[in-house]
């Protein structure tokens, strides 16, 4: 059982309330860069890789720790961990905001990673101490689920807003207040919770799991930006597989591991991480590249581009919100298919897009791939969550929170890869343009723009046309191949989580045993102190009886003398 002090009902709401505030913040800064990065390319001047970097480096970190700080909050306490971790995300969001390079800015978002690598798994395992009834639960979930897609989709609203008055280190400065709130409130509403035994933190298991992710991950990108020529890409695969390989081997024999490797047994548990794992590859990947088109291929100004994307953000709230609903009616195994395909139906709607397209196509795009991102990720969390045992809900939430980050991740390294090579091989940049503008025109489509401006426009006017041709180009072909990794996600996740209905009755039934012993242990309990302090009180009434009996004893032979 997990330690933890139970909270009254209205406790646990408002409690709820502080966890939306945190996974809200953590995953508004997952993407709130995207708006930012035309501005950052002006001022900080960052190669085509660094600009990847820029987006990924918080991601890559982020998914790399979580599980090993989602085992850590199991054993030092859900809450100690979720304020450590925000004060320590405060401190980074200072250092992003003011960095005088892309280099600084990249070092500064890997802290930020490190940082909201305490905070995600937190919130999720604290839910599951808060609320131990499966319906609430469920609803809690919902919630949480919504904030947090929601919170990815408002992302680039926030920084529209925030870049249409001030410079692009604003979106991080945007943290600092909201980290205030989310520290006073979560000290004094929050309860603590943690495993009561949990064991040593491996420190080694630490590092393999952070160098397994990584590398993996790099090659992965590195691949589908430059092939698989280059000496680092078939190096860092090797490395980073042998290193996951080594980790699983080392769980497997530990008594108390990071992570439990034997959950990944349970179909549910993997189908529904291999579900939010996708689902996020898609929608990161197609927000990091429609932010772009917006301001460089139909000319928005940050803020309408930020406003064009709302879409997403309100089927994400509606997503979330309706998902404990839809799984009642429907099934969980029906309700996660059905987003899945879903989300590639409107994935696959974005390769129709064009320079001249109308917007109400790209707003329906948005729309239907929020709302069904918004059921597959809490639909996700919530059996991911369920499959696992209350004392291991850290490092259980923790593996929830790496299929996200880490499709956040590959998304942007994936999508954004595509259509990098793409862009690159379709653009034709006239020979008047020279080398200069030629080399930075050829990393990026702000490349291309920036190199515009200092050309006569007789070269400049082709040189934009040719790009913005070939950025579409390339957006075109990664959604429709981000929308058919979908379609195949919702075949899969059919087949895994076949017969969930019957393992979820036999799970709640469990849950709801375990909760009515727990229910007559704790009468059992009141009764016998009810009946402790019945006795103590007859026998101080005795006692006093007897005193006053004495008292009044010792008093008649005076009297009789007088």
């Amino acid at each position: 059982m997990s330690s933890t002090v139970l909270a009254r009902p209205r406790q646990r709401w408002t409690g709820l309330a502080v966890l939306v505030l945190a996974v809200t913040l953590v995953a508004v800064d997952a993407t709130v860069l995207s708006l930012a990065i035309p501005s950052i390319s002006e001022t900080l001047r960052p190669s085509g890789t660094q600009l990847l970097w820029i987006g990924d480096a918080y991601s890559f970190v982020l998914a790399g720790l979580l599980v090993s700080m989602g085992s850590l909050s199991d054993r030092i306490g859900r809450k100690k961990l979720l304020l450590a971790g925000s004060s320590a995300f405060g401190a980074a969001s200072l250092l992003a905001a003011y960095a005088p390079s892309a280099g600084w800015l990249i070092l500064a978002r890997a802290l930020l990673g490190v940082a909201g690598a305490t905070i995600m798994p937190s919130t999720l395992s604290l839910i599951r101490s808060l609320f131990p009834d499966d319906r609430e639960r469920a609803t809690a979930i919902g919630i949480w689920g919504a904030a947090a897609t929601a919170g990815a989709a408002l992302g680039p609203v926030v920084g529209g807003v925030l870049l249409e008055h001030f410079w692009w280190g604003s979106v991080f400065l945007l943290n600092i207040p909201v980290l205030v709130l989310l520290l006073v409130l979560g000290a004094w509403l929050l309860p603590e919770s943690k495993d009561p035994k949990p064991g040593r933190w491996d420190v080694l298991s630490v590092l393999l799991s952070l160098a397994g992710v990584i590398g993996v991950v790099y090659a992965i990108k590195e691949a589908a930006a430059h092939g698989v020529a280059r000496w680092d890409v078939p190096v860092a695969a090797v490395l980073g597989a042998a290193a996951l390989t080594v980790f699983v081997r080392r769980q497997l024999r530990l008594p108390a591991p990071l992570l439990d490797v034997r959950l990944f047994a349970d179909r549910r548990f993997t189908g529904a991480v291999l579900a939010s794992l996708t689902a996020l590859i898609g929608l990161s990947g197609v927000v990091f590249v429609t932010s772009q088109y917006l301001q460089l291929v139909r000319g928005y100004e940050p803020l309408k581009a930020g406003l064009a994307e709302l879409p997403a953000f309100a089927g994400a709230v509606v997503g979330g919100l309706l998902t404990a609903r839809l799984a009642r009616r429907t099934g969980a195994r029906a309700a996660l298919t059905l987003g899945l395909l879903a989300m590639g139906i409107g994935l696959g709607l974005i390769g129709w897009v064009h320079q001249d397209t109308t917007y109400l196509l790209l707003a329906a795009a948005f729309l239907i791939v929020g709302t069904a991102e918004g059921v597959v990720y809490t639909l996700g969390a919530d059996l991911v969550l369920g499959a696992a045992p209350a004392d291991k809900a850290g490092a259980a939430s923790a593996v929830s929170e790496t299929a996200y980050e880490l499709g956040t991740a590959l998304g942007i390294a994936l999508v954004g890869s595509v259509v990098g090579a793409l862009y690159t091989g379709a653009l034709a940049v006239p020979a008047e343009a020279g080398a200069v503008a030629t080399a930075r025109a050829g990393e990026s489509l702000g490349g291309a723009v920036e190199a515009a401006h200092g050309l006569p426009r007789t070269v400049a006017g082709p040189l934009l046309g040719s790009a913005r041709d070939a950025f579409v180009h390339g957006m075109n072909v990664a959604a429709v191949l981000a929308g058919a990794l979908l379609l195949a996600a919702s075949a899969l996740a059919w087949r895994l989580l076949k017969g969930l209905p019957r393992a979820a009755q036999e799970r709640a039934a469990q849950e709801h045993a375990g909760r009515a012993q727990a229910e007559q242990e704790r009468a059992a309990q009141e009764h016998a102190g009810r009946a402790q302090a019945e006795q103590e009180r007859a026998a101080q009434e005795h006692a006093g009886r007897a005193q006053a009996e004495q008292e009044r004893a010792a008093q008649v032979p005076e009297n009789v003398g007088a």
